[in-house]
């Protein structure tokens, strides 16, 4: 019996027995219905391209609903046009505008298309799901196209009210509020487990498109944390990602998305590293940038610049948070600078590169007073970034370390294990902890690095312990021995460059092991599955995305341009519907951006589910089922007479 306090609360918004019954029907024809389409992506690292148009169009989802309604109506080339219409209709209304395929009855004929393909698609849908997938702007008109049916009777009403769009030169924009509600009604769930960050030209894009999804929750990986830290503050967080915008040559998306002023940074690298050609940090370019290039040479110059701010930032917190047991990664303090050795584990190794103009050998972690004054600069500018802290308040308000959802355990990176395969203990906030409690213990660190008050010092603790959930050896979000950018720079020896994974990728192909860990979580270990990313498939080596006999789905295939070459594609979708589980596996990354119309990707089903999975077999159908039982209760004091009714 639901608490008397609580069901007064509930009777303000039923007030009798007959509004509660007119409830507990809607809700439970509601449990009915077919469970709603998730899709999951992991590791984008700002592809925002591809990214984009795989949520649009619901990983080639879409194209194949257009083919099914139209397949004697349309030719390909038609249904092409109108799925690159779906997908982008501003740009695709612009091209058909400017060669002047477009009339009257052209408008009125799509109109007419993308109504009842919307009907097509949510079919299996309530009302009141499709209803709040409508935008706003023209609810009421949408309303009575979609919801009216064509009789005699009222045909004329319902061409009326397409003429009258036209003629109010109103069709564009109604035609796009269609295709973004046939994107969204196509998608019922979202979720990214990590890594939205890094790589990739367009991580600020990915951010609106997420904040402008109507339902979507984000499993953070290191490279969100990350970013996270620096907005937070933490400078070594920030020196990291700048590192690795100019590696990648992604300077455009930190000016031009973020506003962050690389100038200061210009110009030092151009003076202090004037006659060093610095060869070993020669960019990356796997995308042309919007706003022009930058030198070869001055990038690396810069790139080196910070690269050595990082090593100096870094080795101040490993000394500083001795619990850590980071000294190993205190990479300057193991450098010779005299004789040009690099010393590891007392064998001394030659640096290919010894021009370390800041560097004080006598206090190497310390920085110069122009990298002091460089410092403030960045930081001022991630500070007053309002776009950066837009994205990071979504990135805290829609996400966490982990999430159990519909039998399914998602984190992005690993738990730690040992090398027997039990749990490994991880100091936090100066206690131990192993498994769930490890991952609920970090959510509440990470969000005190961002929303403690600014002097605080548990925040300032919190924010210096992201730059460890970045890089440090047990964080479940890095999940290796070491992140090797100073070995990659300066050391030729690939032993010392190696990252040695954490024992959990290894033994989570064991299927008791991801059975231990999903009992960890509180799920039922022999129906339950996990899903995760970081680590690329090697899918062109034959390695499969499904493991430990069905207990575990890792899904970085390779979205990022910078792993295609390793993994032999572009990427995976987990589709999980009514009827099965399926991965969409992604192939012609050139083709999506070239011709999205004519794309569908390589699905092939990995679970059928033994029955159709309705709503009240899903979390969102037991929450349903509870608020049934609080109706039934509330009728029942209503009939005892604890409550009025009203």
């Amino acid at each position: 019996m639901s608490d008397l306090k609580y069901l007064n609360l509930l009777a303000k918004q039923f007030p009798n027995a007959s509004s509660a019954r007119a409830e507990i029907i809607r809700l439970r024809a509601i449990n009915e219905l077919p469970k709603g389409t998730e899709y999951f992506f992991s590791d984008i690292h700002g592809e925002d391209v591809g990214f984009i148009h795989l949520l649009r169009s619901a990983s080639g989802n879409i194209r194949k609903k257009i083919s099914e309604l139209y397949e004697y109506e349309l030719t390909q080339d038609a249904q092409n046009q109108l799925a690159n219409l779906v997908y982008d209709p501003k740009r695709v209304l612009s091209i058909l505008q400017e060669s002047g395929r477009i009339t009257d009855d052209w408008l009125a004929i799509t109109i007419y298309r993308l109504i009842n393909l919307s009907k097509y698609i949510s079919v299996k849908y309530s009302w009141h799901s499709t209803f709040s997938k409508i935008p706003k702007e023209f609810e009421v008109i949408i309303t009575e196209l979609l919801f009216s049916s064509y009789e005699e009777s009222k045909k004329n009403y319902l061409n009326s009210i397409i003429r009258f769009i036209i003629e109010e030169e109103t069709a564009f924009a109604f035609i796009g509020a269609l295709c973004e509600m046939i994107q969204n009604i196509s998608v019922n769930t979202l979720h990214v487990i990590g890594d939205i960050y890094d790589r990739g030209p367009g991580p600020h894009r990915i951010m609106e498109e997420l904040i402008d999804f109507p339902d979507v929750d984000i499993q953070w990986g290191n490279h969100d944390i990350v970013w996270m830290g620096a907005a937070a503050g933490n400078t070594a967080c920030m020196a990291h990602v700048i590192r690795i915008g100019i590696g990648y040559n992604t300077f455009d998306f930190m000016e031009e998305g973020y506003g962050i002023n690389l100038r200061p940074l210009s110009s030092f690298a151009a003076k202090v590293y004037a006659d060093d050609p610095c060869e070993r940090f020669k960019t990356r370019l796997f995308d042309t940038p919007e706003f022009g290039f930058i030198d070869d040479q001055h990038s690396a110059k810069m790139h080196k610049a910070i690269s050595v701010i990082q090593f100096k930032l870094e080795g101040q917190l490993i000394e500083q948070y001795t619990r850590w047991n980071m000294d190993h990664r205190n990479v300057l303090k193991k450098v010779d600078f005299e004789r040009g050795v690099y010393v590891h584990n007392g064998v001394e190794y030659p640096m290919l590169d010894t021009n370390f103009p800041t560097v004080d050998p006598d206090d190497p972690l310390r920085l110069s007073q122009e990298e002091e004054e460089l410092v403030r600069s960045l930081e001022a500018s991630f500070r007053n970034s309002e776009p950066l802290h837009r994205h990071i308040r979504f990135l805290y308000s829609n996400g966490s370390t982990y999430l159990s959802v519909n039998k399914n355990l998602l984190f992005h990176g690993c738990v730690p294990l040992k090398e027997d395969g039990s749990f490994q203990e991880v100091p936090v906030t100066g206690k131990q902890y192993y498994g769930r409690e490890l991952f609920d213990e970090l959510n509440a660190v990470i969000h005190d690095a961002y929303f403690q008050p600014e002097d605080s010092p548990k925040r300032e603790r919190a924010r210096d312990y992201m730059l460890y959930l970045w890089c440090g050896s047990l964080s479940p979000l890095f999940g290796k021995s070491q992140m090797s950018t100073f070995e990659n720079f300066f050391v030729e020896d690939k032993e010392l460059r190696r990252e040695v994974y954490n024992p959990y990728f290894e033994h989570s192909a064991n299927e008791d092991t991801c059975k231990m860990i999903l009992e960890n979580f509180g799920l039922d270990p022999e129906t339950s599955r996990i899903i995760n990313g970081h680590v690329p498939v090697k899918a062109k080596e034959g390695e499969s995305p499904v493991k430990a006999n069905g207990k575990l789905f890792v899904i970085d295939g390779g979205l990022a341009k910078a792993y295609q070459r390793r993994t032999g594609i572009n990427g995976y979708t987990l589709i999980f519907n009514s009827h099965h589980l399926a991965l969409a596996e992604h192939h012609d990354f050139e083709k999506i951006e070239s011709d999205m119309g004519s794309y569908t990707p390589r699905v092939f089903i990995v679970q059928p589910m033994k029955h159709r999975l309705q709503e009240k077999h899903t979390d969102l159908g037991k929450e349903i089922s509870a608020r049934i039982q609080e109706l039934r209760d509330l009728i029942e004091a209503f009939n005892r007479g604890e409550i009025k009714e009203k």
